[in-house]
Parts: structure tokens; C-alpha cells; sequence
């Protein structure tokens, strides 16, 4: 049997461009080069049918590293809690008010790029703290 090497991480939303380039801000991500023979992403958008236009986006890892992000339009609103989400890991390896600080600092350069801080999760047992948020159409995701 074999296994499985590559992934991508899919996001339904109604702005697939302004989403994935909030994610690129988030995780270091970058746009990938336009297809070959386009100058940009915006003329290539151009060459499709209107009705394709702006209907999907996606960015990578420049390290390679991490999974390929994809962002495609859908009609329909986020209606309840995701049942995946990301957990953006800025505190690995720190605890206590050391963590705290690194996850607010975080939290803050979030929220100027437009997400919503939910709540603190406070540390608890075996659990260190974590943030919960939301990026710009409300998807939910944890500063680790």
C-alpha cells in the first residue's frame, strides 16, 4: 500500500483571492508563478470565462515544506463551527507567561490584518494556552 506524500489544505469562502492572500500573510505563504505564457495571476484570470473569474486562488509554502493552500469560491455562507481547523503554532516550546506574550503579540499583528479574536484558552493539565480566532470570512483557527 502506498502512502500518502502531498496534501492540500481546501477552503470554501466568496473571496478566494482576498482569503488566500490573508493566509499568506498568516502562515509566510507566497502566491505561486502564474501559469506559463501569463505575465500575472490578474491576466490569466482575465483569459478565463467570466463566470470562472475570480472563482479559485491558492498559495504555497516557499520553503516546500508545508501544504499547498487552495481557496475556491462557493455560493453558499459559513453557517456553524468548522469541523478542521489550523492551529498556527507561535508559542511551540514556550509555556506559561512567556507563551501568553507570544500569542497576544501574534494575536495583534492578526487582528490588524483583519481577524477576530475569539477567545483565550487558558492552560489546563496537560494543555498549554492557545488563542481562538477567525480570519476574514470568519473561519476559525488556533494560535498554538
Amino acid at each position: 500500500m502506498s502512502s500518502v506524500k502531498q496534501f492540500q489544505v481546501t477552503f470554501d469562502c466568496a473571496e478566494p483571492e482576498r482569503v488566500a492572500r490573508f493566509w499568506c500573510e498568516v502562515l509566510g505563504y507566497v502566491v505561486p508563478p502564474p501559469p506559463k505564457g501569463y505575465a500575472t495571476w490578474g491576466d490569466f484570470d482575465h483569459s478565463l470565462p467570466s463566470e470562472d473569474q475570480g472563482r479559485w486562488f491558492a498559495c504555497i509554502d516557499p520553503s516546500g515544506v508545508g501544504p499547498r493552500l487552495f481557496f475556491q469560491r462557493v455560493p453558499e455562507g459559513k453557517a456553524a463551527k468548522n469541523r478542521l481547523h489550523l492551529d498556527v503554532r507561535v508559542g511551540t516550546g514556550l509555556t506559561g507567561d512567556e507563551r501568553l506574550a507570544a500569542l497576544e503579540a501574534e494575536c495583534a499583528r492578526l487582528i490588524a490584518l483583519g481577524a477576530v479574536r475569539v477567545r483565550l484558552l487558558r492552560a489546563g493539565g496537560d494543555n498549554e494556552s492557545c488563542l481562538v480566532m477567525q480570519d476574514i470570512e470568519g473561519n476559525e483557527f488556533c494560535l498554538d
